[in-house]
């Protein structure tokens, strides 16, 4: 095969010749490697925009620290290295968040199953809580920590007959 390409690739520029049968793909594939590289693609691709920023609620300069991570498809019918990977991070049961951190060495894990998990920032809009607020702490499904959390019972009208 080599000596075929070797014997076009050589020949004199005036001359004709003949292409075998199965060598005629492979000549005609030069033109495709120069038009999918990066210096075609214009640089604006590869630079993040601000709107994809915006549009997941994220900051570049100053990131969140915590992700709130929830499984929201089976891990049936799935490798077991994506499985392996929800264990470790403690997402057995569906629909249930937990908590992690904003680390290389997570984000790592995550982004292998990414398709089967749901991410979000987890906003503290009052603060971090103090070891005595813990109790009264409540983690709605926006991604929000709020720390008063007080439910108190309605007071009930007499009804007059």
């Amino acid at each position: 095969m080599a000596g075929i390409l070797r014997s076009i690739v050589q020949r004199s520029p005036g001359t004709l010749q003949t292409v075998p049968k199965g060598v005629e793909s492979l000549i005609c594939t030069d033109w495709i490697r120069h038009k999918f590289t990066k210096s075609r693609i214009p640089d604006k691709v590869f630079q993040p925009t601000p709107e994809d920023h915006e549009k997941y609620g994220g900051d570049p300069q100053n990131p969140h620290k915590l992700h709130i991570v929830t499984r929201i498809k089976s891990t049936k019918r799935r490798p077991y290295w994506e499985k392996d990977i929800i264990k470790m991070l403690g997402l057995e049961k569906a629909h249930t968040p937990q908590v992690h951190k904003n680390i290389p060495s997570v984000n790592a894990k995550l982004k292998v199953v990414k398709h089967l998990i749901r991410i979000q920032p987890l906003k503290l809009p009052q603060g971090l809580p103090t070891e005595e607020d813990m109790d009264t702490t409540c983690l709605k499904s926006t991604g929000e920590l709020v720390l008063k959390w007080n439910l108190a019972p309605v007071e009930q009208k007499m009804i007059k007959s």
